[in-house]
């Protein structure tokens, strides 16, 4: 009798040569040793009806000949599919991995085996690839003409609509019933023809990858997707069909599903001759006897229909494969099968490191080009870098000439004029676009990884300012750029989309800033020079770091006395009560400091010795210019004073004006405000702060009776008396900014911002429901708990699933309970949930602060939480707690519930926290406040030879790149949660002084400082974005956030 069981890696059982990349064993583990001796002849008959032949050694196990296929095909998420056949039996069945070829096929030469879909994953936007979803549209194509995949008319036409639309492209009357009349996709096709053609006039512009992506978006909502029926009767002799999915075993009585097996409810699999077993967990709810017994045809039937749901469950439930079992010394009992190969979860890993390479491939049924089609030629400096499919659209608006797609390099190699202007790469084009385009293009990236997609910003037009700026949006894999170019408005705006999500997905914000222009190159010998001309005292770097960060505080204000005022003016949703209520409070700030930077830039001029030589004088000191203007600043407290009533007036006034909400919302998806907009409304407080660490750093630094000291030191009490004023009200507008910044990212709740709520920690768990671990963003703060999951669409928002009151909560360790590694359950009063963090660093963060503040609440005898208004209604029993489990329908929803949704910014912390996985806490965002630099950096690839220069803004966790200082908006950002920060070690052959090193898996960048003061400063900065606070700090009941 055949039985589930956990038994060794295939790759730990036969050893040798290293994992190829491709198919079923998990990186870094060893293929089975390839026989060597005669060669047969296989026939492979492909997804696109080709056959393709394949030579093998006749004792090579089957791994060997799936493998030769994924490599034919250059197919990097190869395990989710197999090869089936027809035995001697005339019973289909899949080819075991591990067995010779020869001891499964008994006659190789006559047999035809089909290369198909073996696994279909829940959500097909875990497939990555492009490939893998145009493999998988294939799959359905075929189920639908062989009748296995049933559904209505409308449905079917629908999905023939999509097919049509990626075969032979937009809508022609005559093209579509032609071709309609040679390609037969579904029996009774002549009925639906009308119905075909007036979908598929609606899909004007959908490329063949977003016809995939759309097709597969409908088809797996089908209850038949996926399924393979298996003949099979029940203890009363009924005809039933089994077969098995991603969530269990499920049984069908004609097409309609009569009953289902979750994994978490079966405890064991076996089969005794004809009878098929499934033993059940005790569940004292359930009518379900322990045991159910099915009978099928024959052992044969019921082994291969045992062996598919043994390397189910596993594919979609186990974290890595199998282990055998020791064999036994004298008996053995039940089958040896196992399931060899890569779990979804380790394939899912492998994609998402970047452990491939991007190919092309050519679509057999397509008249049109693929997005893998064309070409982009890859910098020759970075020509090693993994290649990214991309779509460039050019011109001002989405009816812009398409100049369809290329395929790119981690960089695009541009060349720019001295009159700003850039060139986009050399593309390989179709006849129909030989234009070269035109615009800016200075940015590429690097893949990062995403498991769930998002949807695309539509392209939008910009406030012209004066200079012009291009969008990017970005793929599954990349986060959005802003490609800049400092021409006149003239300037064409580009929209870089890569590597699709086909549905025009928004990017994941997890990229890293590729930029590649040798004009900037710095040289060692100019380095030596500049050395050798400007000072060396640490002083001078004090002053320098108060400039370069006043620089980017000055466009920081420019955001909202220039940017949005200009917005704000072409229309008017604002009151002019409150239009004047901003701009009179931050447009004396902004000439105030533009006349202290002037000063200061005009000090460190007479101190490098390039101005005013002839002028007498001490110039060497930057004390006496902070004292003058801190003590000039205090007569701008009365507006410092009015910024709480700015943010709250404003936020008050986006809740009562859906106009000036949607101006607000468009706004701050301009490359410009490249932070959430209220953030900037606090900007001129933390500046504040700024001035006194500063000023602290010059007057450690200063000897007692040096001459600049006594005004250093006057200067650092001035600015000391003036945050003591100001730092109560900037901890409650910190808060108060922060609820507001969630509530955007989250849907299903109405009253997050409430008085004395106050944000703890947010970040990514895994929660154990009924189909295994979830990924869910969980939102912690001083009386409930909310956890959540990212919905599919446009919005770019996490829908609320539940919510937990803090109060008599309890926190155990479940970890042997559960066998998931730092596994911890939450008991509630009304609800129980198991989670698991990423690492215990992780998991002890998020006990830490949940007890923390569960004993705030017990201190504070219990208050009554106000539960967030549209939250699914909690019916638990409070008598006895279980595992929450959440439904199928209750997941879909929060992907479709959103459709209409408008778009939302897809970079924010909270994505980044969920693409990471991991977190962050209020104490986090406080620290990154205090720990804000800007300045000139020189920037350099692991494999590439020259260093780059970029002027660099460190805030919010993240690094944001510009080509220099004068810049209106960022080419480009990499955000820094997750990644290390060490120093290169002798190996790297670096050799120069001053770099740091920053990676995440296969990502690395160095970095150079232009002083050891310099470089101390950016590591320490940066450390407080890569090494988070691992306490949080709570306000105490009297001070409690009130507005």
């Amino acid at each position: 009798m055949g039985e589930v069981e956990q038994r060794p890696t295939a790759g730990s059982r036969l050893g040798a040569p290293e994992n190829a990349g491709i198919s079923t064993l998990e990186h870094g583990q060893k293929l089975p040793n390839t026989p060597t001796g005669k060669l047969i002849s296989i026939k492979i008959q492909m997804l696109d009806d080709t056959q393709e032949t394949f030579e093998i050694p006749q004792r090579a196990p089957g791994k060997v000949l799936l493998d030769a296929v994924c490599n034919h095909l250059n197919l990097v998420e190869g395990d989710y599919f197999g090869l089936e056949f027809p035995d001697h039996k005339k019973i289909t069945v899949w080819l075991d991995l591990l067995k010779p070829i020869v001891k499964q096929i008994r006659r190789p030469k006559h047999v035809i085996l089909k290369f198909v879909v073996k696994f279909f994953p829940p959500d097909h936007a875990q497939l990555q690839e492009e490939l893998t979803r145009y493999l998988f549209a294939l799959q359905v194509k075929q189920d639908l003409a062989q009748g296995r995949l049933t559904c209505n008319d409308t449905s079917a036409a629908l999905l023939i609509s999509h097919i049509v639309q990626s075969e032979i492209g937009d809508f022609d009357e005559t093209v579509d019933r032609e071709h309609l009349a040679k390609n037969k996709y579904i029996p009774q096709q002549e009925a639906l023809e009308d119905k075909i053609m007036e979908f598929h006039r609606n899909h004007i512009g959908q490329t063949p990858a977003e016809s995939d992506f759309q097709l597969l978006e409908i088809a797996r909502r089908l209850e038949m997707y996926g399924i393979r029926l298996h003949p099979a009767k029940d203890r009363e002799g009924t005809k039933i069909n089994l077969t098995v999915a991603h969530t269990g075993i499920l049984v069908f009585q004609g097409h309609t599903k009569i009953n289902a097996f979750n994994w978490a409810k079966v405890r064991k699999l076996s089969f005794k001759r004809k009878r098929f077993l499934i033993k059940l967990r005790p569940d004292v709810n359930s009518n379900f006897q322990d045991t159910l017994e099915f009978l099928m045809a024959s052992r044969d039937f019921c082994k291969a229909f045992w062996k598919i749901c043994v390397e189910h469950h596993a594919f979609f439930r186990l974290f890595e494969e199998p282990k055998p079992k020791p064999k036994p010394v004298l008996f053995t009992r039940g089958s040896s099968f196992r399931f060899s190969g890569r779990t979804q979860k380790q394939v899912l890993d492998y994609v998402k490191e970047g452990g491939h390479k991007k190919v092309q491939f050519e679509r057999k049924h397509s008249k049109i080009h693929s997005v893998r089609s064309l070409t982009a030629k890859p910098s020759e400096q970075h020509s090693e870098v993994p290649k990214q499919s991309c779509d460039f659209t050019y011109g001002d608006g989405a009816d812009s000439p398409v100049a369809k797609s290329c395929q790119q390099g981690k960089e695009l190699k541009v060349s720019v004029e001295d009159g700003g202007q850039a060139t986009t790469p050399s593309l390989k084009k179709s006849p129909k676009e030989g234009k070269r385009l035109d615009g800016a293009a200075m940015a590429a990236m690097e893949e990062e990884e995403e498991v769930v997609k998002d949807k695309s910003q539509q392209n939008r037009s910009q406030t012209q300012q004066p200079s012009t700026a291009g969008s990017l949006a970005g793929s599954p894999h990349l986060s959005e750029l802003s490609i800049n170019s400092q021409s006149g408005p003239a300037m064409a705006n580009t929209t870089l989309s890569p590597n699709l999500s086909p549905d025009n997905r928004q990017a994941s914000p997890l990229v890293s800033p590729l930029l590649n222009d040798q004009t900037c190159v710095r040289t060692d010998d100019e380095e030596e020079v500049r050395k050798k001309r400007f000072p060396t005292d640490k002083a001078y770097f004090i002053a320098k770091e108060v400039s370069t960060t006043e620089r980017t505080y000055l466009k920081d204000l420019e955001v909202i006395t220039s940017w949005f005022q200009s917005t704000v003016s072409k229309d008017d949703c604002m009151p002019e009560a409150l239009k004047n209520l901003i701009f009179s409070n931050f447009e004396p700030l902004h000439k105030f400091h533009t006349s202290f930077l002037k000063e200061v830039e005009q000090r460190l001029a007479q101190w490098e010795g390039r101005s005013n030589a002839h002028l007498k004088g001490d110039y060497q000191r930057i004390g006496d210019i902070m004292l003058k203007n801190i003590q000039s600043m205090k007569h701008l407290t009365i507006h410092l004073r009015k910024h709480s009533e700015v943010l709250v007036e404003l936020e008050n006034g986006i809740k009562n004006s859906r106009k000036l909400e949607a101006l607000c919302r468009d706004f701050e998806m301009q490359k410009v405000c490249y932070l959430p907009l209220n953030t900037f409304l606090l900007r001129p407080l933390h500046r504040l702060m700024h001035y006194k660490q500063i000023m602290e750093r010059l007057c450690k630094h200063y000897p007692p009776n040096y001459v600049d000291f006594r005004d250093s030191r006057a200067a650092l009490a001035e600015i000391s008396e003036m945050v003591a004023q100001l730092h109560s009200s900037m901890l409650k507008m910190e808060n108060f900014q922060k609820l507001h910044e969630l509530k955007k990212d989250l849907i299903g709740i109405d009253n997050l911002v409430i008085p004395a709520r106050e944000f703890i920690r947010l970040g990514s768990l895994s929660k154990l429901s009924g189909k295994g671990l979830q990924q869910r963003m969980f939102f912690l703060f001083n009386d409930v708990l909310l956890y959540t999951s990212r919905g599919l669409t446009a919005s770019n928002q996490f829908k609320v699933h539940g919510q937990l009151p803090l109060y008599g909560m309890m926190i155990e360790e479940s970890e042997e309970e559960w066998g998931v590694p730092h596994c911890f359950t939450l008991r509630g009063q009304h609800q129980t949930i198991v989670v698991a963090a990423s690492s215990r660093i992780e998991m002890d963060k998020w006990t830490e602060d949940i007890q923390m503040v569960i004993d705030l609440a017990e201190n504070c005898n219990g208050p009554t939480p106000e539960f967030l208004g549209s939250s699914p209604p909690d019916n638990k029993s409070p008598e006895e707690p279980t595992l929450d489990q959440e439904s199928e329908d209750d997941l879909n929803a929060s992907r479709t519930s959103l459709e209409r949704q408008t778009p939302h910014r897809g970079n924010t912390t909270v994505h980044v926290c969920w693409h990471r996985n991991t977190s962050v806490s209020m104490v986090d965002f406080s620290i990154a406040v205090e720990n804000q630099l800007s300045g000139n950096l020189l920037r350099k690839f692991k494999n590439s030879n020259g260093w780059q220069k970029l002027w660099v803004v460190f805030t919010n966790f993240c690094m944001f790149f510009y080509k220099s200082h004068q810049d209106n908006h960022p080419l480009a950002s990499l955000p820094l949660l997750g990644y290390s920060l060490t120093i290169p070690s002798e190996s790297e052959n670096i050799h120069k002084d001053y770099v740091f090193k920053l990676h995440f898996k296969s990502h690395v960048y160095y970095f150079r400082a232009e002083s050891e003061y310099t470089f101390e400063r950016w590591m320490e900065v940066i450390r407080s974005a890569t090494s988070p606070a691992s306490r949080i700090r709570v306000l105490s009941h009297e001070e409690s956030h009130v507005y």
